[in-house]
């Protein structure tokens, strides 16, 4: 166990040290989340960083630390982008040579905005299928030229710059605040601003929200010390970690006072909303504290809740996923192999007495290439109202319909759709 702790006269130099490359982001009262929930919900909009993510506090302040001698041999990082970001502009404002590794499966959108902050500065590697993955390689390859590593979390530099981000919603907060969310991937964030809240506004209730499918701090407070999972779900990429930091994790058991997962497809339909609703862009990371009030939504009546919006990095070719998610979480998007009978008009007998007035068809394909009236298809039906399934169902057993439902058989799904 470490005995590092985040001090405030740290954080405060920080805070010095990163002004004029940081924005004081707004913290703004978005109406139709607290009137969803019977809340004050404030927003604090890091989205709106240069970087469009909080992650420059950390990074900036850990490579503007570093000696003139260190600086000269450059930095090198490992990150799903929103760090990588804050690392090449920190190595263009200082003028010095980064070596910044990413996953291959990181979205071209991020790619693209690491090599516009870093410009000349940065070289980009692009290696392994997860952060982890791109973590150990880029370590050894520091190892090897003798740099030095800005990790993403595991710091007390970064941690550091972070817990500034506390300090910011502490000296714009209108009254006290009774809840704080905020996302948790490798837990950097949580220790440094976590830390702040329990020194200057110990009465606030810090809740870490995770995504289901990466909850690797809860792997961690189940067994005591940071575990690696075996598998993760790297949709929302931004806390999508096998394992938390050592000094992250030893901070956060002391100041999460509750963890939440939430499923991928809420954080789909929390970012939906928010850019219907608010005109507010996120990324998955961005959106898991706002999706996460669904699942304290009894505390929080009548209280002050301020959620972090971690980062806006979404790449608009990731919609379409988004949307579909979003459907399959609310229960409105179902896919089935339809055996249809082996007659005529049956198909039209299908689309007249089956589907309710307002289901649609939205995917559609036989699943052999020949002999097409005989094969069975793939279909797709959308719902307007998740209630209307149970009806659907019924008219196809009123009817004879012989189908699998795919849903809930993922590994089918996954060949199929």
């Amino acid at each position: 166990m470490s005995d590092y702790r985040p001090q405030l006269h740290d954080v405060q130099k920080a805070k010095q040290r990163i002004s004029g490359v940081v924005v004081n982001t707004p913290l703004m009262l978005n109406i139709p989340l607290s009137e969803r929930y019977g809340a004050n919900v404030w927003l604090k909009r890091e989205d709106m960083q240069i970087v469009r993510s909080y992650k420059i506090r950390g990074a900036y302040n850990k490579i503007a630390s570093l000696s003139p001698e260190e600086l000269e041999r450059g930095v090198v990082c490992a990150s799903a982008g929103n760090h990588a970001q804050g690392v090449a502009l920190a190595c263009n404002k200082l003028g010095i040579s980064g070596s910044i590794f990413m996953p291959k499966p990181t979205p071209n959108q991020k790619i693209n905005q690491v090599k516009m902050f870093g410009k000349d500065n940065i070289n980009i590697v692009l290696t392994g299928d997860t952060y982890d993955d791109c973590c150990r390689e880029a370590m050894a390859w520091c190892a090897e030229r003798n740099g030095s590593f800005i990790h993403p979390f595991d710091d007390p530099l970064i941690i550091e710059g972070q817990a500034t981000l506390g300090l910011d919603i502490l000296n714009e907060a209108f009254g006290d605040f009774h809840y704080i969310l905020l996302p948790i991937g490798g837990g950097g964030l949580m220790a440094g601003v976590g830390s702040v809240f329990k020194s200057l506004s110990p009465e606030t209730r810090v809740i870490g929200v995770e995504s289901s499918g990466a909850a690797s701090m809860k792997a961690a407070f189940d067994s005591g010390k940071p575990v690696e999972l075996s598998a993760i779900d790297t949709f929302a990429d931004g806390i999508a970690v096998r394992k938390v930091g050592e000094l992250t994790f030893d901070i956060c058991r002391e100041v999460v006072d509750k963890l939440v997962q939430v499923p991928e497809g809420q954080i789909c339909t929390t970012i939906l909303k928010l850019y219907n609703e608010s005109a507010v862009v996120v990324e998955p990371a961005g959106a898991v504290s706002v999706a996460a009030l669904e699942n304290i939504k009894d505390e929080i009546r009548g209280k002050n809740v301020v959620c972090v919006i971690s980062g806006s990095n979404n790449d608009i070719t990731r919609m379409e996923e988004i949307k579909e998610r979003s459907q399959l979480h609310q229960g409105l998007q179902h896919y089935f192999i339809v055996r249809f009978p082996q007659r005529a008009g049956a198909l039209r007998e299908f689309l007249e007495h089956v589907l309710g007035p307002d289901d649609d068809i939205t995917y559609f394909e036989y699943s052999k290439k020949n002999s097409r009236e005989r094969g069975p298809a793939v279909v797709g039906i959308e719902l307007q109202r998740a209630g209307d399934y149970a009806p659907l169902i019924k008219r196809m057993e009123e009817h004879n319909i012989v189908y699998e439902y795919l849903n809930d058989k993922p590994d089918l799904f996954q060949f199929l759709i």
